[in-house]
């Protein structure tokens, strides 16, 4: 799908950090917004007053989707594990019931979900996986597994979909678009950081990239140790 064809863009999860500075990338490039988030939230909107449309409601709610998406040519989605009630993936399967046929659909993760099973990860990463799904049930704050069970609908999917695989974020300036590969292990993702503004920029970038779609790469920031040693052996970013 080439620019042109891009004119209506949604946003699932638009309040949070990631999808505000998504909000604020597809503006840049001229598109149409509709954001969606919780009720509560769409106070942190303020300042795109007037320069988007909102939807309050939960994103696991069909009907909230369904309205938010009416017309739209891509949808970028914010996988959030909230809660005990299969936000994810009631999201995602929101999201590929209402979609519009052909839209690009782009959603967000981190690195635990696999697609095909090939990714390697060190023992420290999986202990922390662990751990954080341990604790996430006994308070019942997150689903960490309803993350993996929302990619695995995605997967099965026949939509033109995306999922972009994050590595740990943190604040900054824009490095550019990040690099990624197809699996976690691959040494130009050691470093496992990338700007979250990078994040979205690679997410709203992937609505207009038609060899990412059916992938999930995994990111990482362009200006980390592992990509710039990568980029210096010759490698392509």
């Amino acid at each position: 799908m080439g620019t042109d064809r891009v004119k209506k863009v949604c946003i699932i999860g638009a309040s949070g950090k990631l999808g505000q500075y998504m909000v604020r990338h597809a503006l840049e490039r001229g598109y149409e917004v509709v954001g969606v988030c919780r009720e509560r939230s769409v106070p942190k909107l303020a300042a795109f007053e007037g320069r988007m449309t909102i939807v309050p409601g939960p994103t696991n709610d069909p009907e909230v989707i369904r309205r938010a998406v009416a017309g739209c040519d891509g949808v970028l989605t914010v996988l959030v594990p909230w809660g005990v009630q299969q936000y994810s993936s009631g999201t995602a399967q929101a999201v590929l019931d209402h979609a519009r046929p052909g839209a690009r659909l782009v959603f967000s993760c981190g690195w635990h979900i696999t697609r095909d099973g090939k990714d390697r990860y060190s023992w420290r990463f999986k202990a922390a996986v662990r751990i954080v799904t341990r604790l996430a049930r006994l308070v019942r704050a997150v689903e960490i597994d309803d993350q993996v069970e929302a990619c695995r609908r995605v997967f099965a999917s026949d939509t033109r979909w995306t999922v972009v695989r994050g590595s740990d974020l943190e604040e900054g300036e824009s490095q550019g678009l990040p690099v990624w590969s197809r699996h976690v292990g691959d040494p130009v993702l050691a470093s496992n950081l990338t700007r979250r503004v990078d994040f979205a920029l690679f997410m709203v970038e992937a609505l207009t990239d038609d060899t990412l779609v059916h992938e999930a790469p995994a990111i990482v920031g362009r200006h980390t140790p592992s990509a710039l040693a990568h980029a210096h052996a010759g490698g392509s970013a």
